[in-house]
C-alpha cells in the first residue's frame, strides 16, 4: 500500500467517505523566524461527507517513532492546505 492509500483509509475510517486524491501541496509554516511545519499536504475530494467535500491530510513520525495521520476538513478556517497546518497546530498546542 502506497502513501496516498493509507491515507485514504484512514479518511474512509474516519469519515466514512471513500476519497480522490486531488493534489500534492508544498507547506512551510514559520513562526517568529523559526520553521514550525515543513511537508507536504494532500488533497483529497470526499466522496460523500455531510458538511465538506474536502479534506487535507498527512503523516509523519511523531516523537517516538510512531507513524501519526493527521487529517482536517475542508471547513472554516481550513480553506487551504497552509490554513489547515496552521489549524493543526493549533489543536496540537491546545491539547498539551
Amino acid at each position: 500500500m502506497n502513501y496516498i492509500e493509507e491515507l485514504q483509509n484512514a479518511i474512509r475510517e474516519l469519515y466514512d467517505s471513500d476519497s480522490t486524491h486531488v493534489e500534492t501541496v508544498p507547506v512551510k509554516e514559520v513562526f517568529e523566524g523559526e520553521t514550525i511545519w515543513d511537508g507536504e499536504v494532500e488533497v483529497f475530494d470526499l466522496a460523500s461527507h455531510e458538511k465538506t467535500d474536502r479534506v487535507y491530510a498527512w503523516a509523519f513520525d511523531d516523537d517516538n517513532g510512531e507513524k501519526r495521520v493527521v487529517t482536517v476538513l475542508h471547513i472554516p478556517p481550513a480553506t487551504s492546505p497552509e490554513n489547515a497546518v496552521r489549524a493543526s497546530i493549533v489543536s496540537e498546542y491546545g491539547n498539551r
